[in-house]
């Protein structure tokens, strides 16, 4: 009978850690592809040791296994060829493992008899929820916003823009600016999870006949993403022809000038707390930031506005990005956002495709993710129209197909670390992001692939 019981016992146990040990081995299966044979090699060592050593039921007359964790890890470590942020991945799975590993072993072992053992439940997604099903759910209940807060969101920046427009033709008449308008995801039907962003555009009227717009290939810094913007003919049309002549460094107009300047004015010098209670909100500047920023909190609602400073000339939309420029102030950001969203819903109009839709889906994922984050509208609109001309079929049948392809692509250029502009493939997309930054975003990215639920978690 004795005997009986053991060997029910022995049989529960290894039937535990068999389960345990295809839980291990799954995350081992992760550096595949990235550190080649000798990563799994050696991770799978490290894993086989971890379980013998949880394995070995009490009082079992055989020497303990002498070489400890630290050391196991170390011999990871030898696996030079995989991003570090992998290894660590790995590493962590394992030791968070571990505790479940001895936890089955104690369970197996505890009950004297098949009827007191507990048993072992084991969750599994049901295998009639496809991912495609997953996706659509995901952007009905949380990608999508109500018209009700979109309505209430526009509303409330609109206000805000007529009485900023008002100030400064009232404060500064001689200024030359266009009519200031609202712009970006909230107003393009392309905002995700929550109403809480938009941008103030505030066009500077500049004379054609004085100034010059210089690419970014042309300056000293050789960035097309930089431009300038040149005074010219000074010999016939001297200094204080044009109201902006006073922003000049350099022979330059300074971005960092024009900021600072509208800074002053608008953040400075109105009346926010009278505005305020006059919008039924409350209106304070974002402090701490280069941009010239406003957070607008009514009841438990959030509004960030963005002032932001543009020139056009014919077909090029120049933008003043303090935070983009570092300390170089008389740059200006060559813009593409309008022609990268007309050229999205242009495509997705030709084929009834669902472009838009998969681009929500994957910023509403990065917005919920924290390592993903630093991932912006820009990156995504690009990775997919970049798709969009070998992949044609952008249908609702192919949504989850797409959704895949456009988080392997992405992965491939930051592998690269250079994800080209669409409209101009000498722009590195990812310029502003350090090297720490790309190798968690494509760790997320590549784990994604062989667990994309893990993305659609909240």
């Amino acid at each position: 009978m004795e005997g009986t019981v053991r060997k029910r016992g022995k049989s529960r146990r290894e039937d535990g850690i068999t389960t345990a040990v295809d839980f291990l081995l799954a995350n081992a299966r992760l550096v595949l592809g990235v550190g080649g044979a000798a990563v799994l090699g050696i991770a799978t060592l490290a894993v086989k040791r971890l379980i013998e050593r949880a394995a070995r039921p009490p009082g079992e007359d055989e020497k303990p296994d002498q070489k400890s964790i630290s050391e196991t890890w170390e011999e990871l470590s030898l696996a030079g060829t995989s991003p570090k942020l992998l290894k660590r991945g790995l590493e962590n799975s394992v030791k968070k493992s571990l505790p479940a590993v001895i936890k089955i072993e104690k369970e197996a072992c505890s009950g004297s008899s098949a009827a007191e053992a507990p048993k072992l439940e084991i969750r599994r997604v049901p295998l009639c929820i496809t991912l495609q099903e997953k996706l659509l759910h995901y952007y009905q209940s949380h990608v999508t916003l109500s018209e009700s807060d979109v309505g209430q969101a526009k509303q409330k920046a609109l206000d805000i823009c007529m009485e900023i427009q008002a100030f400064l033709r009232s404060k500064q008449p001689e200024m030359p600016l266009g009519e200031m308008s609202l712009g970006g995801s909230l107003f393009d039907n392309l905002q995700v999870v929550s109403a809480d962003h938009t941008c103030l555009l505030v066009p500077l009227l500049i004379e054609e006949k004085f100034w010059y717009f210089v690419p970014g290939e042309e300056t000293i810094l050789n960035t097309p993403q930089f431009w300038m913007v040149r005074r010219t003919n000074l010999e016939y049309f001297g200094r204080g022809s044009s109201y902006w002549d006073k922003f000049i460094v350099g022979g330059y107009l300074s971005s960092n000038a024009v900021n600072e300047s509208l800074h002053k004015l608008v953040m400075g010098s109105m009346n926010w707390p009278a505005l305020g209670s006059m919008l039924d909100c409350t209106i304070r500047q974002v402090m701490g930031s280069q941009e010239l920023k406003l957070e607008i909190q009514q009841e438990q609602s959030q509004l960030f506005i963005d002032i932001l400073p543009i020139i056009r000339f014919r077909e090029t939309v120049l933008t003043s990005q303090p935070e983009s420029k570092g300390n170089f102030e008389n740059l200006w950001c060559r813009s593409f956002y309008t022609d990268q969203t007309t050229k999205l819903r242009d495509l997705d109009a030709s084929d009834s495709g669902l472009r838009l839709c998969c681009l929500k889906i994957l910023k509403a994922v990065c917005k919920d993710q924290p390592s993903l984050r630093r991932v912006t509208g820009g990156h995504l609109v690009n990775v997919i129209l970049h798709l969009s001309d070998t992949e044609s079929d952008w249908s609702e049948a192919a949504l989850a197909d797409r959704f895949l392809q456009v988080i392997t692509e992405a992965t491939g250029y930051l592998e690269q670390g250079f994800l080209p502009s669409y409209f101009n493939r000498a722009v590195n997309l990812l310029s502003e992001l350090s090297a720490e930054e790309i190798d968690e975003i494509g760790y997320t990215f590549y784990c994604a692939l062989s667990n994309p639920d893990m993305l659609l978690q909240r």
